[in-house]
Order: C-alpha cells, then sequence, then structure tokens
C-alpha cells in the first residue's frame, strides 16, 4: 500500500474540523501512487480523497491546488479542492500535519483501465482538449521542470552508469537523441497549461466515457503538442506491429475539441520523440538511482528506449 505517513481516525477528525464536509465516517489507504500518501475518507457529505505530500516542493503545492480548482470551475472532469474554513495568511486549500502539507479533494468516479480500446482513446484525447482551453484562462504559469536543460544535465550526470549497466549503444542513442531536439524550434507552438503526466493511471473511465483526470503534479507551463505527444505515447503507442489506427483515433479525438495547427501538425513527430526521451531518461535515472522504502516502484526504461527507436525510424 502506497501509504508513507499513516493517520488514525481520530488525526483525521481532526483534520476536517477545519472543513465543511461533514464528519468522518470511514477511510482506508489506496494502494496507488509513489510520491505521496492517499487516503480515501467518506464523510456525510460523500467520499474525497486527502493526501499527504511526501516529497513535493511545499513552495510549488498551492500552485497545483489553485490550477485544479481552476479547471474543476471550468467544467473539466477533474478533481475539486476543499477549501478549509480559517485559514489565516496560509493557503486555503492546504493543511499541515506531522510537518507535512496535505489537501482534500473530491474523488472522481470511474476506474482506472490497463489499456483503452479505440472509443476510450477518442474520448481521453476529447478531454485533454477541453483542459487545455480551460486552462488557457489560468493567469498562472510554472516552468517545465523536465525541459532540455534537465534532460541535457540528467543524461550526462548518469552516462557512466549508463555505459556500465546497458552498453555504450545505449549511451550513444541518448547523446543523439538530445543533440538533435535542441535543434528543433518549439517557439511559436500554441501554449499552456499540460496535465504533464497523462498516462493511463490518471485517468478515469466509466464504460467507453472519460470520467476523470487525476494527478496534476507534472503540470506546469509548456506547448500543448507535447501534452498530446505525452499521452500518444503512453496510451496508443503498444509497440505493435502496426499503431497507426490507434494514434489516428487520438488524434481524432483531440481534434474534435482543438484543431491543431499546421506547425503543430508539422512537429508532431519530434515531440512524440522528445516525450520517449524525457520518460526514457526519468526511467533510467531511477533504476539506477533507487530510492529507499518498500514503497517505491521503479518502471522499465526499456519501454521509453523502444519508443523512441520506433519513432527515429518512422
Amino acid at each position: 500500500m502506497s501509504v508513507y505517513t499513516e493517520l488514525t481516525h481520530q488525526q483525521i477528525d481532526s483534520i476536517l474540523n477545519d472543513y465543511q464536509i461533514g464528519k468522518l465516517l470511514a477511510f482506508k489507504g489506496i494502494a496507488a501512487g509513489i510520491e505521496n500518501s492517499n487516503f480515501f475518507i467518506d464523510t456525510e457529505q460523500g467520499r474525497y480523497v486527502l493526501t499527504i505530500f511526501e516529497r513535493m516542493n511545499g513552495e510549488e503545492l498551492p500552485y497545483f491546488m489553485r490550477l485544479m480548482a481552476h479547471l474543476s470551475a471550468q467544467g473539466v472532469t477533474c478533481p475539486d479542492v476543499a477549501q478549509r474554513s480559517s485559514h489565516e495568511k496560509s493557503s486555503p486549500f492546504l493543511f499541515e500535519i506531522n510537518g507535512k502539507q496535505g489537501a482534500i479533494v473530491s474523488c472522481m468516479p470511474g476506474q482506472v483501465l490497463d489499456h483503452l480500446n479505440e472509443k476510450q482513446l477518442y474520448s481521453a484525447a476529447a478531454g485533454l482538449a477541453k483542459l487545455h482551453l480551460a486552462g488557457s484562462s489560468f493567469p498562472e504559469q510554472r516552468k517545465n521542470p523536465t525541459d532540455l536543460g534537465w534532460l541535457t544535465q540528467t543524461i550526462a550526470s548518469i552516462q557512466k552508469q549508463v555505459d556500465i549497466n546497458y552498453g555504450l549503444n545505449t549511451s550513444q542513442l541518448l547523446n543523439d537523441e538530445i543533440n538533435w531536439q535542441q535543434q528543433q524550434n518549439c517557439l511559436s507552438l500554441p501554449t499552456g497549461v499540460i496535465h504533464g503526466d497523462y498516462f493511463c493511471d490518471n485517468i478515469l473511465f466509466e464504460g467507453e466515457q472519460l470520467s476523470g483526470i487525476i494527478d496534476f503534479y507534472y503540470a506546469h507551463t509548456s506547448p500543448w503538442i507535447m501534452d498530446l505527444a505525452i499521452a500518444v505515447n503512453a496510451l496508443a503507442i503498444q509497440l505493435q506491429e502496426d499503431d497507426s489506427s490507434r494514434m489516428k483515433n487520438f488524434l481524432d479525438g483531440y481534434q474534435s475539441i482543438r484543431a491543431l495547427t499546421a506547425d503543430e501538425q508539422k512537429i508532431l513527430p519530434a515531440m512524440l520523440r522528445l516525450s520517449a526521451l524525457r520518460f526514457w531518461v526519468s526511467r533510467l535515472y531511477d533504476a539506477l538511482n533507487p530510492r529507499e522504502g518498500a514503497m517505491t516502484q521503479i518502471k522499465d526504461p526499456k519501454e521509453y528506449e523502444y519508443k523512441l527507436r520506433r519513432h527515429r525510424q518512422t
């Protein structure tokens, strides 16, 4: 179970005293997630998710809370953030316990699916486009934490370990790709809030329809086409002999809400490569530098190496 901070019934009762969402009836830890401790809490007014942020930068947390509240108010199917009754100078969306910050959000309906069919891909993509449009009126910005600078520095920091554990050919591919990406021009692309982590475990479905988008803690300001590339790689590309039909359904779903510009269509292949490189590097770093603790889940870097190689061949 992904719970680092254990909470008692009495502690949650104390937290809820500062909210207007009813008395606590029951709670249980959620066996998902890596970075935070999460609990389902059932109150007199319904089910909510209580999160304790274990490693996140506390100064950035209000940004994510305000973003979710904004998107929810704009009609995006994402959690709304419960506000505390008294918060003085602190954020109205965050509480503190045991020296850590936490938040309570509404619980979205639906379930996580390990695999999306083509109708679900279409619905997921339409939901992503709605998120982008709704986020266009969000006034705040956040820098991309995994931009080309981060990629360049991270690749350099792990190169020796990569040589030893994965071979010189892997290092050569990493360096060749980052050098190629540095020559691409993304300056004129439509830009705004992106989810940044639009994977199967962060979207919920009821039947064929998207019912919820969760986990906005990688959200930042970037070209929208980057979010689309992340989602295509994560949801549509299965490394089958031909994923073109799945990709087409996803792109059609997105464009049913927001049409891509000519510049976005032109640069999408490069963004698919950049997205694959970003997650490959991140997974390589985690595999080579595992964190202590039984809760750590290391994902296979090879998946995104294969996706990058596939895009480079196309």
